[in-house]
């Protein structure tokens, strides 16, 4: 890895994720993106859950995913996250790495919007837990 990150988990795929070419079908790659955005706010002590108990969705409202190199069953990775702020929205950088030779398997931009009993707001709500991640 040559960048520095402020989260990372590490994961296994599962035969059954893969298609017909043995490799990670491509739409598995966004349920690990999703576990580690999920992980990481945990680890900052809340979740989507107890949010969404506040009337408070954070909603991925775009997905940009590039594809380097293939996942093959059974195979641990490391999915990393940055994040920063653009306008209303949080934006999720992240990476997946193969862990046997740390090739870069996945980069992708999840963008995510704040809406607030229904309404879209500005995110001020969520802004604190992510607030020493944003400067």
């Amino acid at each position: 890895m040559t960048k520095e990150y402020i989260y990372q988990t590490e994961m296994k795929t599962r035969d059954y994720e893969c298609d017909v070419q043995g490799v990670v079908n491509n739409a598995n790659y966004q349920h690990y993106l999703e576990v580690t955005r999920h992980e990481f706010i945990q680890s900052l002590g809340t979740s989507f859950q107890a949010w969404h108990d506040q009337g408070i969705d954070v909603m991925v409202s775009k997905i940009t995913i590039s594809y380097k190199n293939s996942l093959r069953g059974g195979e641990e990775f490391i999915s990393c996250l940055n994040m920063k702020r653009q306008g209303v929205r949080y934006v999720f950088l992240q990476d997946i790495y193969r862990k046997s030779d740390m090739k870069l398997c996945i980069t992708a931009e999840v963008h995510c919007v704040c809406v607030v009993n229904g309404v879209l707001s500005r995110g001020e709500e969520v802004e604190p837990v992510f607030a020493k991640y944003l400067e």
